[in-house]
Formats: structure tokens, C-alpha cells, sequence
């Protein structure tokens, strides 16, 4: 069963929280984050992007952006912007985009839950982005991005966690400047953190990592590094825990650079072997699985899946793995879609239109759009050890950085 822990996290004064509070930094290049921050210097952003405190000639992977975060943080607790609670608790936080609401616990789980794979996997990851991470947290000692978790729905939990919400006023309750509201509660009784600790250790039996395969790594081979000189904090990492029936998923569609040698007409008469191709007189939107759209020459085609196309195991029904060995790998030859210059990917946030725009400006020569993978594919998948290709899942909203940090001193 899964251990989760309370900690006494380090956070912005109430008033400061918004300003403090910045978008994941593995969604800013260095240049957007220093466009975002500027003219703010309580955005946490000059703590886990702090390259954009130094000349621009600067490597982003030098120790001397990892200095600058360490002076940063420092710098933030000694202006009185950030501050550590006095005791361990348990944090629920509630994101709410365009109506719709979703609320996660805020604790620290286990490095050996997730080392004993009771935290599951569902991606690769790439070394590079993994030491980066590593180097942050050792030389700030702070986890400063949050990992998110989902799991399958508990009862007693939903019904702990919404009467925790009713009863209580929210220490945090803005609306982000992209309309995203941010809401965070304090659990800080302690008959309360004792059950909701021994809930998930009596109730749930594994959590999944939705987003975060990077940060949740690296914290494990911090704590690896440290050996004996680490502390009961840096055997848990900064997570978020969603029940599995508050989560959705967006598309995450790929655009790619040229047709393979192919003219327009040779490359849609080829899709015809595997799809029923249908042409659309407005962006489409695929609209069930085995179901793309395809954007080329300024026209939308509807693509559905023929029999034969995909099979049934928890790999091969999904529409990425569908599109890579029907498409993009013997028509586009394109084998690695982590590797291959030729794609790039789009995240369903960006709206069709983004797909569109690529491909009218010539950049790009075609434009590909895929219906979501739900939260049981990913389930199953983790379930089954095996893992999903490359950028197959797109999560929103996401979790603000800076609101609640986990130091590991």
C-alpha cells in the first residue's frame, strides 16, 4: 500500500501568492519565463528558471544557474516573501479551468514507493533532463516542482477531502492571469492528517504518475547521491494526489515537417489502405478513439481506423501507437518520435487552430489531430509495465510552482 507523509512546506504570506505562484518550469523556455517574470520579483520563476537573473550567454545547465537558484531562494525567506510552516501538513489544492474543478492531496510520497514501483510509470526518461533536476535539488535542497499523481478513487478519501473543503476557508484563492484559479486549504489537525495517512495505507494499493517522470527520478537519485548524509525529508518528493474520476486528458497532436518524398495526393491516396478518409469542410476534431484528423494543403480530412490497423493489448489500442506503425513510421519514416527532428507535438490546450497555423505558414507540411488518451489507457498501460510512446498524454490545468515547496534539509 502506498505511504504518504505530511511536511512543513515552505510558502509565500498569503499576500505575496499569486505574485510568487509561475508555471512549471518545463513548460517555459528561458526566454518566456524572463518575458513572464519581468517586472516581478516575487515569481518563483527566478528560483527554478534562474538563468534569467544571468547573461544570456550563460549554459542553463552551468552550476552557476543552480547558484543563482540557491541565492534566490535564500534571498526569497530573508525578504519575509516565502516562510516554512511550523509543523507537518497535509495541503489539498483545487485547480479550476472553464467550470470544471479538480482537487488533489499535497504531501510527500515515498522514494521507496516509488523505487518498489507502487508509483507507477507510464514514460521513459532522458538523463539529461533527469541531472538538471538533480542538480537543482542539491544544490538548493529544495523539490521545488510538484509531481502529479493520480489514483483510483476512495470513498472515505473524496468524502474527507470535500468536507475538509466545505468546512474550512481556502490560505490561497486567486485567479492566475490565464483565468486558472488556484485554490489551496491547510490541513493541519492532527486526528485528520493521522486518518487521511491511514487511509491511503490501508485503502490504496499504488498511485500513478501522470505528469512529472522527470522530477519524481530525480528526486529518487538525489536521495541515492546523498547516502548517508540524507534526511528523513529526502526520502518523500513534492507530490500532488488526484482521485482518478477528477482528471481529465487533453489530445496531444503532432505536426511534421515534410511528406517523405511524397506529393499531397500520393500521401492521402496511401492513407487509404489503412483509414476511410473523409474530407472535412472545418477543422475536425476527432471525436471517438481510432478517430484523427489530418490538416494538409489547407484541408482537413477525417480519418477513421480500419480493421486490422491496431490490436487489442494495452500498447497497441492506442491511437499513437496506431498512428506511429501505420503512419508516420512506414509513410513519413519517421521511427523515433523522441529522436526525429521531422515532428514536433502540440498540446491540445493550443486548439486546432495552432495546428492550422503551423502548416499555413510553411513551416510545417502537415498537421495530424488525436482524441485523448483517458486516464484507464494510462492506468492500464502502468498496470501492465509497459510504457506509452512519446508525448501521449497532455494534462491541464497544471500545478502553479512556488505555492508549496518541499525542502529536504
Amino acid at each position: 500500500m502506498i505511504t504518504v507523509t505530511p511536511f512543513s512546506a515552505l510558502r509565500p504570506e498569503a499576500q505575496f501568492a499569486k505574485a510568487v505562484a509561475s508555471r512549471p518550469y518545463d513548460v517555459l523556455n528561458s526566454k518566456e519565463a524572463k518575458v513572464e517574470a519581468q517586472g516581478n520579483p516575487n515569481s518563483f520563476l527566478h528560483i527554478t528558471k534562474s538563468e534569467i537573473d544571468l547573461p544570456e550567454s550563460t549554459d542553463i545547465h552551468s552550476q552557476k544557474v543552480y547558484d543563482k537558484a540557491k541565492e534566490n531562494l535564500d534571498a526569497f525567506v530573508s525578504r519575509n516573501i516565502l516562510f516554512r510552516e511550523s509543523k507537518p501538513c497535509y495541503y489539498i489544492y483545487r485547480l479550476t479551468m472553464n467550470g470544471r474543478s479538480q482537487t488533489g492531496l499535497v504531501c510527500g510520497s515515498s522514494v521507496d514507493d516509488y523505487e518498489n514501483d507502487l508509483i507507477k510509470k507510464h514514460e521513459f526518461t532522458r538523463p539529461e533532463k533527469e541531472q538538471d533536476r538533480i542538480n537543482h535539488i542539491k544544490t538548493t535542497g529544495a523539490q521545488t516542482g510538484n509531481v502529479f499523481l493520480a489514483y483510483r478513487n476512495v470513498e472515505a478519501i473524496d468524502q474527507l477531502i470535500s468536507k475538509w473543503t466545505a468546512d474550512k476557508n481556502p490560505q490561497y484563492d486567486f485567479i492566475a492571469d490565464d483565468t486558472i484559479q488556484h485554490s489551496i486549504w491547510i490541513v493541519n489537525d492532527d486526528a485528520t492528517i493521522k486518518k487521511i495517512t491511514d487511509l491511503f495505507k490501508s485503502e490504496v494499493p499504488c498511485t500513478y504518475i501522470a505528469d512529472g517522470h522527470h522530477r519524481a527520478a530525480s528526486a529518487a537519485k538525489v536521495r541515492a547521491a546523498l547516502g548517508k548524509k540524507a534526511t528523513a525529508n529526502a526520502d518523500y518528493f513534492l507530490t500532488t494526489l488526484f482521485p482518478a474520476s477528477q482528471l481529465a486528458i487533453m489530445d496531444y497532436n503532432r505536426v511534421v515537417k515534410d511528406l517523405n518524398g511524397l506529393t499531397a495526393e500520393e500521401f492521402l491516396h496511401k492513407l487509404e489502405e489503412k483509414f476511410s478518409v473523409e474530407k472535412k469542410d472545418k477543422a475536425y476534431r476527432p471525436e471517438a478513439l481510432h478517430h484523427f484528423g489530418v490538416y494538409i494543403n489547407k484541408q482537413w480530412y477525417k480519418l477513421v481506423s480500419k480493421s486490422g490497423t491496431y490490436t487489442e493489448d494495452p500498447i497497441g489500442i492506442l491511437d499513437v501507437t496506431i498512428l506511429q506503425e501505420n503512419v508516420l513510421d512506414p509513410l513519413l519514416g519517421i521511427k523515433d518520435q523522441r529522436t526525429d527532428k521531422r515532428i514536433d507535438f502540440v498540446g491540445g490546450i493550443r486548439g486546432l487552430e495552432e495546428l492550422e497555423k503551423r502548416v499555413n505558414s510553411g513551416e510545417m507540411a502537415l498537421a495530424i489531430s488525436l482524441f485523448p488518451v483517458s486516464i484507464q489507457q494510462l492506468f492500464d498501460i502502468a498496470d501492465s509495465g509497459n510504457v506509452m510512446p512519446p508525448k501521449s498524454t497532455w494534462f491541464e490545468p497544471k500545478l502553479r510552482d512556488g505555492l508549496l515547496t518541499h525542502l529536504i534539509d
